[in-house]
């Protein structure tokens, strides 16, 4: 049985098992992951064209922007793309948060603490979101606040590191439109005219980054950049 499918077969059975089967769970967990990370380091996705990258455009919501001083994860929605299209299939999920949440972020997210009490731990939706991902390029509006809780998360729940490339949306807004000063996601959105259904809601965040990405694939291909690569050499050229 390879990885994934014994990764699967656990994860549906292991609330009703005793300890041992907790603990074989947790290696063919472990395992899956050994060999999503293989598929990665394998990828050569520069020379890919844009257009037939498959991604997975994922937003987090979080008690804060420090997870090395104690901000945790809410909520984490992600989306393939395949073809420059949305796929209907989704990810979508609240996370258990033991640290505090303020006032600002409820009113912001509309996460409150009890709904998160009744969440799966981090590291269930985890191991949920690395199924859903497998080995895609990932894709996120300002990356660096993913990277930083996903690296946190990765290694505090799971002793690994993460290690799937992430890409930025405004990888392709400051090639398109260098003379532009398109930061947020709102800004950015609202120059390529994308709609966002629920701000600040991890899915609806993702959905409207994705829609960024897609469009923003179609503009480079339009201004002669094809691939990654080329989007690389030419972000390096305004340094």
């Amino acid at each position: 049985m390879n990885p994934f499918t014994q990764f699967v077969k656990d994860l549906s059975g292991r609330l009703g098992s005793g300890f041992s089967s907790l603990d074989q769970s947790s290696a063919s967990n472990q395992a899956y992951i050994r060999n999503l990370e293989r598929e990665i380091k394998e990828k050569n996705v520069l020379d890919l064209p844009l257009a037939d990258l498959p991604v997975v455009v994922f937003d987090l919501e979080t008690t804060g922007f420090h997870p090395y001083q104690g901000d945790r994860i809410l909520s984490i929605g992600a989306v393939k793309i395949r073809g420059l299209q949305i796929e209907k299939e989704s990810f979508y999920s609240l996370v258990q948060c033991r640290a505090s949440i303020s006032d600002e972020v409820t009113r912001l997210t509309g996460i409150t603490k009890e709904m998160t009490e009744k969440a799966p731990p981090l590291e269930e939706v985890l191991h949920d979101f690395y199924r859903y991902i497998q080995s895609d390029v990932l894709v996120a509006h300002h990356a660096g606040h993913e990277r930083k809780f996903m690296n946190h998360a990765a290694w505090t729940e799971m002793k690994r590191k993460f290690r799937h490339r992430l890409l930025d949306t405004t990888f392709l807004t400051k090639v398109n439109r260098p003379n532009q000063d398109l930061n947020s996601l709102d800004e950015c959105c609202a120059a390529y005219e994308v709609s966002i259904d629920h701000r600040h809601h991890a899915l609806s965040d993702a959905k409207a980054a994705a829609a960024l990405w897609i469009q923003g694939v179609k503009e480079a291909r339009e201004n002669g950049y094809l691939t990654l690569g080329e989007v690389y050499t030419k972000l390096a050229s305004f340094k």
